[in-house]
């Protein structure tokens, strides 16, 4: 499945240069002028990443990265912007709306690396989500007495044995997990 990029920016040239510099990449594109028409985007297609501008009428990128992130958690969030004021940039990475934030004009090699990066958190945040909720799942199944279903059990057996101790759970006498010193 391709990796799917949403390009937001307010600038029709910005929003095909960058189209055209990762043409090559593999990618499957979609572009918004908005934050507003970049919302309705988020709403009917499953996007990977989203480069967003900063400066746009209405809603700033951070304010529309923040919604994204609220919405949308396993998006990962890139800013790029002309107006390079670095306290906007280190708000917005420290307050968690962005992974990065790039200048205009933009090196493409730079790009390229930062986007196969952020990529790759998505794809790492969700696989650790994914194997969180089946662990959670074999957890309750286990303490019910329900059988856990064969792609759980596996993927509990594999767990295992790549980190030994992981599927058992001490606990005492009110149910409180209990962590052993080497735990810490």
């Amino acid at each position: 499945m391709a990796r799917t990029l949403l390009i937001v920016d307010d600038e029709e040239n910005v929003r095909n240069a960058l189209k055209r510099s990762l043409r090559k990449e593999g990618y499957e594109f979609h572009t918004a002028s908005g934050p507003e028409e970049a919302l309705e985007i988020l709403k009917r297609v499953p996007v990977d990443v989203v480069i967003s501008d900063h400066m746009m009428p209405k809603i700033t990128g951070i304010e529309f990265l923040s919604m994204v992130r609220d919405r949308y958690p396993d998006v990962g969030r890139i800013m790029l912007t002309g107006e390079a004021d670095m306290n906007t940039a280190i708000r917005a990475i420290n307050d968690g709306q962005i992974y990065r934030f790039l200048r205009k004009p933009w090196d493409d090699t730079e790009i390229k690396v930062i986007l196969a990066f952020a990529f790759e958190k998505v794809e790492e945040e969700r696989e650790t989500r994914r194997l969180l909720a089946n662990a959670r799942k074999a957890a309750v199944e286990q303490a019910s007495g329900t059988p856990a279903a064969p792609a759980r059990s596996a993927e509990m057996t594999e767990l295992e044995q790549a980190h030994p101790g992981i599927s058992s759970v001490k606990r005492d006498e009110s149910g409180a997990v209990i962590l052993d010193e080497d735990d810490t």
